[in-house]
């Protein structure tokens, strides 16, 4: 398939794209970032490359960006401010929110007035969709949450369904991506290597997980498998407590669990983001049956073996 990537230039995308072009898709990927910064490490004559933020309505008056739009088979909406990589001021919630939501609703737009249909768009959301709790289990009937992450989700999810009425839209509401070299676990990694790790907070929150290849292994499905359609909770069968997340991570490792990490310094860090480690969700698929996927990684400890492996 010819596919235009919008977001896909990162922690995911750094094994999303390899993985599409093994398979034989063409791609064209737009990025705000150079092309010398991206986290993509195979030869750039391998797949076509525009700098555009797309965040900014003008833009998408771009002449290249409209012929690549009218030539894709499928687009891959991945765009967004990472979560957690800084703390929650005002004008970081600002930049979570615009870059999802105004990117997503002008693609929309163009797409629409341009009258292109693309035979599919996958667009990214998060499990944060349902808010946090630490006794209630969702899935993808369940209602959104109500805090500042579940509305983002909310209105991110609205813009999506604005698509062209003949392409086939999935959402994929995604789990704690878990590899080596970013994400949660990247950032756990170092604390435990050294022998100082141990549960955030009290380690009886939920963390519903997924790792990476299996992300992507979902994504890649869905391209052409039109069972997959409308929303599906992107996260591993079995959704673990805090506190077994860290066990498991030093059993790996051949490390000690010992230390837990006070909320307080995660506060301090993160904010308001805090909330999503420290609360967390237990999230389950009800419509990723094996018929349809079927996981490389549905346990945890395999999981992490393979994350660490390197």
């Amino acid at each position: 398939m010819r596919l235009l990537l919008l977001g896909c230039t990162g922690f995911v995308g750094k094994e999303l794209v390899p993985a599409l072009l093994k398979e034989g898709h063409d791609l064209s990927i737009i990025s705000r970032q150079n092309i010398n910064n991206l986290k993509i490490n195979i030869p750039l004559n391998k797949f076509k490359f525009m700098k555009i933020d797309l965040s900014k309505k003008q833009n998408w008056s771009d002449d290249n960006l409209l012929s690549n739009l009218k030539d894709s088979d499928g687009i891959i909406n991945l765009i967004g401010e990472p979560i957690a990589d800084k703390k929650w001021t005002d004008i970081q919630k600002e930049e979570i929110e615009g870059s999802r939501i105004n990117s997503t609703k002008f693609l929309m737009e163009t797409l629409k007035k341009s009258n292109i249909n693309p035979k599919v768009i996958i667009n990214g959301s998060a499990i944060g969709f349902y808010g946090t709790s630490l006794t209630k289990e969702f899935n993808e009937n369940s209602k959104s949450g109500n805090d500042f992450l579940a509305n983002i989700c909310y209105k991110w999810e609205e813009m999506a369904n604005q698509k062209p009425f003949f392409s086939r839209l999935v959402i994929f509401r995604i789990g704690i991506v878990l590899e080596a070299e970013g994400g949660a676990l990247g950032k756990m990694l170092p604390v435990f290597k050294i022998g100082l790790g141990g549960p955030i907070g009290d380690g009886k929150q939920w963390m519903s997980w997924i790792h990476r290849s299996d992300l992507c292994g979902l994504i890649i499905k869905a391209l052409e498998d039109k069972q997959f359609s409308g929303v599906f909770n992107a996260v591993a069968p079995e959704p673990v407590l805090m506190k077994d997340f860290s066990k498991t991570l030093g059993k790996c490792l051949n490390r000690p669990d010992l230390l837990p990490v006070p909320g307080t310094i995660l506060k301090l860090l993160l904010g308001d983001g805090a909330q999503l480690v420290l609360e967390g969700q237990k999230v389950i698929s009800i419509k990723l049956k094996e018929k349809i996927y079927k996981f490389k990684y549905p346990y945890l400890e395999e999981a992490i073996y393979a994350a660490t492996k390197n």
